[in-house]
């Protein structure tokens, strides 16, 4: 089984051969704005503009806890825009990442990723404003992509 391969970077510059799906968590109410998106939006412009249409018309699509949406920004790199953080702030002390819907993105990107033969590329997803713990998010990476030997660099941005 693969292991996490950890890199001193930028996620929005993956490295490596081949397909590259880079992915990161989204919010459930439509927000883009803070965080790792700036760093994508500043790089290309179709996952934020993919992200608002898809809210705009949840009410005829799958925009959800646990839904992904792929976006091709190049011809070999994709970015995965995934649902699973609920709002934007802690509210009674619940912290917005939603470990369920972290699993549930992360078993369609492992599909899609087997799919197009593509390694993943993310930060520390779910850590920085969704509140969640590295120590958490790990092991449904190890369940969920290195399961199914998929190639998963996570990169620490210097």
């Amino acid at each position: 089984m693969n292991t996490i391969e950890y890199i001193k970077g930028d996620a929005t510059a993956p490295l490596g051969e081949g397909v590259k799906i880079i992915v990161h968590i989204c919010n459930d109410i439509g927000g883009w704005g803070k965080g790792f998106v700036l760093a994508v939006s500043k790089k290309w412009t179709k996952p934020e503009s993919a992200y608002r249409e898809w809210y705009r018309n949840r009410g005829n699509n799958d925009f959800d806890l646990g839904a992904i949406q792929l976006v091709q920004v190049s011809k070999d790199i994709f970015v995965g825009n995934m649902i699973a953080q609920k709002g934007i702030k802690a509210k009674n002390k619940e912290i917005p990442i939603r470990y369920e819907a972290v699993k549930e993105c992360l078993v369609k990107i492992s599909s899609e990723a087997t799919k197009l033969g593509a390694s993943i590329h993310m930060p520390r997803i779910g850590c920085g404003l969704a509140g969640g713990k590295w120590e958490d998010i790990e092991p449904i990476i190890t369940d969920t992509l290195l399961e199914k030997n998929i190639k998963v660099y996570v990169y620490d941005f210097e």
